[in-house]
């Protein structure tokens, strides 16, 4: 299984080295998109999961569509928290604006296209087209998911312990 982890990584650093010769495509970098993920990362995480899901499930899929549209599926380029800006109804609106992006600064093709305009399905009514679409689809929402509640866990650990401390010297102290 890490043979296969590191097979995944050099196919996404390898999709990473051909996207980042435009200049935008690091601007994801600079936005938060779930918890204190960058979209990047969220979509580097979402590009690994999906090869690691068609893998699992020894799905026929092409590896660098799926990559391609997973690094590219919220490339929408705005802080989606700023309410002044276009984050009105940013969950059914950023398929389109990240897709506009896409296009400008690179060649997408149908299965890209599809990965990127139905991966917030059913939120978007539209399911996706292909294989590789459903793949990222589903490793979005798990990463998603993942990338909210780990700072929540993180925050409750860290109250946990600074409570067990009170508690340890309240006790020392009521002892001495």
């Amino acid at each position: 299984m890490k043979e296969n982890n590191l097979i995944y990584k050099e196919l996404v650093e390898s999709k990473i080295d051909e996207l980042k010769a435009q200049r935008r495509f690091f601007e994801m970098k600079k936005y938060i998109q779930h918890g204190n993920t960058t979209v990047f990362e969220h979509s580097y995480k979402v590009a690994l999961l999906s090869c690691k899901i068609s893998n699992t499930l020894r799905l026929k899929v092409n590896h660098s569509n799926l990559i391609k549209g997973a690094m590219l599926h919220d490339y929408f380029l705005y802080d989606w928290h700023d309410t002044k800006n276009k984050a009105v109804l940013h969950g059914i609106n950023h398929p389109k604006v990240a897709l506009k992006n896409a296009k400008e600064d690179f060649e997408i093709n149908r299965v890209e296209e599809d990965i990127i305009l139905r991966h917030m399905f059913p939120l978007n009514p539209l399911p996706p087209r292909y294989l590789e679409s459903w793949v990222v689809c589903v490793a979005d929402k798990i990463s998603a998911v993942t990338e909210t509640i780990s700072p929540i866990k993180i925050y409750y650990r860290n109250t946990l312990i600074f409570c067990n401390k009170i508690i340890f010297l309240a006790k020392n102290l009521i002892i001495s």
